[in-house]
């Protein structure tokens, strides 16, 4: 056997070798998601630690839409944001690679905590890798975590000891879960910002983004911080087997201001990606040049701003704060953390995408928050979103997608700092977790409003629910190869 066994001891991925699925065919095929791992970062920073849970996301069970497993973890202030895999499907093949344990780097403490998940009603916390391994390489603010085809992990870093722009790629052992050093060559150029980061070895390419300076970001979102030059604007390309900067490709502002999550297609033969931009509100298409063999980017989709009243600013940008590609490659679905909407397009073509649907969840543009006075886009203003009488605060962040692209799963909390700012009602009542019914044919988004996790309503909470993992894998941390 191989992979992780649900508590019932009857689900497993799949009969094959190693972690995961032996293609993303395969992997849509797999049984239905019964539990999904979530971490939370805690509202009250000093006297409540952030936590891992597993929700229940079985319609058949008794415990539907119940937490049925809590990790507390010991340290306050962590900040645990994202998280990934110790094994992924780029170890098919591989009989001792277990998908076993989730990484889980902690942006403010610069910890990582690494959770035993083999059974998801009892996780386990299984290692803490003190912060000061990670200063030993000048690194600091872990965020993205992949595994990679040899075993290693490999957690990109935002900042150096002090809090100052610089990219880095620490790498852990993926049985001790010791630090073995970083990734880049040493005469490998040093971009200035990191966010977050995709491989395709097929195409010897590992691509990053950039986000900006940890001391700045921090401290809330400031207009004047861009103007200065403490975000970032570019996408830096890697040759994967030299481990060396090779390309670095200026996106043009204001659309290509603090580009964020960059996704490739699933194909591992696909020479495509897309990734956004979170000020700018752009979705860009990032593909090889048969030609030449570098990569280039274009501008596949903008989403224009609102001009409001009762906001913080008289223009409001859609924030776009996620992306997310389905397994069969004819999917992006993306956030906007302010505007508070998710959209579906259409990528059969990469070069012409095409929006199919939209639906409102959350967000600063309802009629109960702000009043939209030009609208290039709507002819009225959404309602404001509830579901079992609990109006969602925040706005859609995270997405998470069923392994059969039938169900889009969603929090509501960005980074608490930016939180803190835009949405004073999540700090007072917490994140929510929410699933959209999605129309796999021809396109279509519906809320589920027979689906919600409070996190606002759980014991020394409220909690800013964030990255969701399904013990079998899912599309926004495996790579085939």
């Amino acid at each position: 056997m191989f992979g992780i066994m649900a508590a019932t001891k009857k689900e497993c991925c799949h009969t094959g070798t190693g972690p995961g699925y032996a293609s993303p065919k395969e992997a849509m095929q797999g049984p239905r998601e019964k539990y999904m791992f979530v971490n939370c970062a805690g509202v009250n920073t000093e006297d409540t630690p952030d936590m891992i849970v597993t929700v229940d996301v079985d319609p058949d069970s008794t415990n539907y839409c119940k937490i049925v497993s809590r990790l507390d973890f010991p340290f306050f202030g962590d900040e645990v944001h994202h998280s990934g895999w110790n094994a992924c499907p780029s170890c098919f093949g591989n009989p001792n690679a277990v998908r076993s344990h989730l990484v889980l780097p902690c942006l403010h403490s610069g910890r990582i905590y690494i959770v035993d998940t083999k059974d998801p009603l009892e996780l386990k916390l299984h290692k803490v890798v003190d912060p000061t391994e990670l200063l030993k390489h000048d690194a600091t603010f872990p965020h993205t975590t992949h595994c990679l085809p040899d075993g290693t992990i490999m957690i990109n870093t935002w900042g150096d000891a002090r809090g100052n722009g610089k990219s880095n790629f620490i790498l852990l052992d993926g049985k001790t879960f010791d630090v073995i050093g970083t990734w880049p060559a040493d005469d490998s150029p040093v971009p200035r910002f990191n966010y977050a980061f995709w491989y395709q070895p097929r195409h010897n390419v590992m691509v990053s983004t950039e986000f900006g300076h940890p001391k700045f970001l921090r401290k809330g979102f400031r207009l004047i911080d861009v103007g200065e030059g403490n975000y970032g604007k570019h996408i830096n390309i890697y040759n994967w087997k030299e481990r060396r900067l090779v390309q670095t490709l200026k996106i043009d502002e204001p659309e290509g201001l603090i580009p964020m999550e960059v996704r490739f297609l699933h194909d591992p033969d696909s020479p495509h990606g897309f990734l956004h931009t979170c000020l700018g509100s752009a979705i860009y298409h990032l593909y090889k040049d048969q030609e030449t063999g570098f990569y280039k980017h274009r501008l596949a989709t903008l989403i224009p701003p609102k001009k409001v009243t009762d906001w913080a600013m008289s223009i409001m940008p859609a924030l776009i704060s996620d992306i997310l590609i389905s397994i069969d490659d004819r999917w992006i679905y993306i956030a906007n953390y302010i505007h508070g909407d998710i959209r579906q397009y259409d990528i059969s073509d990469p070069f012409n995408i095409k929006q199919v649907a939209q639906v409102f969840v959350a967000g600063s543009c309802t009629k109960e928050d702000t009043k939209v006075v030009e609208d290039h886009e709507l002819t009225d203003q959404p309602e404001a979103i509830y579901i079992k009488d609990k109006k969602i605060e925040g706005g859609p962040h995270m997405l998470q997608l069923s392994l059969d692209g039938k169900r889009l799963y969603v929090t509501t909390s960005l980074y608490s700092p930016w939180d803190r700012q835009f949405y004073p009602g999540l700090i007072k009542n917490g994140a929510s977790m929410i699933q959209l019914d999605v129309d796999t044919e021809v396109g279509g988004l519906k809320v589920n409003k027979d689906f919600l996790v409070d996190f606002g309503a759980i014991e020394g909470g409220p909690f800013l629910a964030h990255e969701m993992r399904y013990p079998g894998g899912d599309c926004t941390s495996d790579i085939w190869l």
